[in-house]
């Protein structure tokens, strides 16, 4: 029997993150389970391996704050009666939605097929793409409506 107590959904505030969102709302308000949305700012938007001419400033401890403050602000009206956390990081986000995926030890992610970046993803590959290959549970791909 399949039991799904702990769903991930990865947020960029694209439209087919928020359709995403409303099935993951769903799953885990029918199964009873923990909702956690993570948001993950790009780290490869600062420094180095940036494309603009300059190092733009990380986000510090205060702007993460309010980031996850507004994604369960952003949330409540739809996740009333469902457990859920919210989770920011800098980073990459294939790499740290898979690594809150195994330290939660999720039992599904729910997330959208195309991001806010609109840049194909035979350029950079594709995020949903990558998590579904690489995840330790189930992936729900969900596409725009």
């Amino acid at each position: 029997m399949v039991s799904i107590k702990k769903v991930l959904c990865p947020v960029d505030y694209s439209a087919c993150s928020e359709n995403a969102f409303k099935y993951a709302v769903h799953i885990a308000r029918t199964e009873s389970a923990r909702l956690y949305l993570m948001h993950v700012i790009d780290i490869r938007s600062f420094g180095h391996e940036s494309p603009l001419d300059f190092d733009a400033p990380k986000p510090g401890d205060d702007v993460i704050r309010r980031i996850k403050e507004e994604l369960v602000r952003k949330a409540a009206d739809e996740v009333k009666g469902v457990d859920i956390e919210s989770i920011v990081v800098v980073g990459v986000p294939v790499k740290d939605i898979l690594s809150v995926a195994k330290e939660k030890k999720v039992d599904l992610i729910v997330m959208g097929t195309h991001g806010r970046t609109g840049v194909p993803h035979v350029v950079i590959g594709s995020v949903a793409e990558n998590v579904v290959r690489k995840a330790p549970c189930p992936v729900l791909a969900v596409r725009h409506a």
